[in-house]
């Protein structure tokens, strides 16, 4: 489990880098401006795992419950799409 501090430092890293985005300070890795407010939000996510912050990667936390659910949805019965006319 992850302590306080580290929490809080992932936190306080988090409140700036979305700061900067706001006063459009904040620049990408290859230096260009970060316009969209995912990508800022990508920016201060990655940070703060650095500086050592209790956040999970992105979809690391997909259970079994949830990939059989999904399994079932997408398994439906395939009809055929045109229609025979009956012969009278």
């Amino acid at each position: 489990m992850a302590t306080k501090k580290a929490a809080t430092k992932g936190k306080k890293k988090i409140r700036t880098v979305m700061k900067e985005h706001k006063e459009g300070k904040l620049r990408s890795g290859s230096g260009g401006k970060v316009k969209s407010r995912k990508q800022a939000v990508a920016i201060a996510l990655s940070e703060a795992r650095k500086a050592g912050s209790p956040i999970p990667k992105k979809g690391a936390k997909k259970t079994a419950a949830k990939k059989a659910a999904k399994k079932k949805t997408t398994t439906k019965k395939k009809t055929a799409g045109k229609r025979v006319a009956k012969k009278r």
